[in-house]
Order: structure tokens, then C-alpha cells, then sequence
């Protein structure tokens, strides 16, 4: 990806998700995907895909469940 369309990417999750802290950043070693950050934190990956023509996107995000909260007790 060029340094456009990451920057749409960005400007479309910040105002999708209302987090101005987050960022997409490229991957020196894929022009097929970037990287998305909350503040420092990694958070998932950007994937691109074209085919036949039309162009969408495949955000990934691993939660893992020791980062969830403690079940509230009811």
C-alpha cells in the first residue's frame, strides 16, 4: 500500500471508531497489508485485496482473553 492509501485508511478508522490516537502504518516487508496501532499498542492488520477489478479491505485483530475484563458478578 502507498502512503495515500494508507492515509485514507487512517482518516476512515479514526472517524469510523472516533479514536484520533490511531494509526495505520506501513510494513516495510508487504505492499499488500498495513499495521494498525491504538497509541503504541499494535492492534491488528489492514489487508488489501484486488480482484477483478474492485478493491476492498480485511482488518484483522487478534483479542486475546487474558486482555478482556473480569466478568462482572451479577
Amino acid at each position: 500500500m502507498d502512503a495515500s492509501e494508507i492515509g485514507r485508511l487512517q482518516e476512515y478508522l479514526r472517524s469510523k471508531f472516533a479514536v484520533p490516537s490511531l494509526t495505520v502504518r506501513g510494513r516495510s516487508n508487504k505492499d499488500d497489508s498495513a499495521e494498525v496501532y491504538f497509541g503504541d499498542e499494535f492492534i491488528g492488520v489492514i489487508f488489501r485485496d484486488a480482484e477483478d477489478g474492485d478493491v476492498s479491505y480485511d482488518f484483522n485483530m487478534a483479542i486475546l482473553e487474558i486482555d478482556l475484563p473480569e466478568t462482572a458478578k451479577q
